[in-house]
């Protein structure tokens, strides 16, 4: 998956994950420029998911 794949859905992405993981928080879902990895981390360590099954379950959903 490129940047600009990952730029282009990161808004529709939280909201999914907020739903699914109530746990995450606004910080958490913090999306910086040049910072996927850390994002991905925290997202990681809250859900106790991997990138790659995170990112296919998004993509499942349309």
């Amino acid at each position: 998956m490129d940047k600009m794949e990952v730029k282009g859905q990161m808004h529709e992405w939280k909201g999914k994950l907020k739903q699914k993981y109530a746990n995450l928080t606004d910080d958490d879902l913090k999306h910086e420029e040049g910072k996927d990895e850390e994002f991905w981390g925290r997202v990681q360590k809250k859900t106790g998911q991997a990138k790659d099954d995170l990112v296919k379950w998004l993509k499942g959903l349309g």
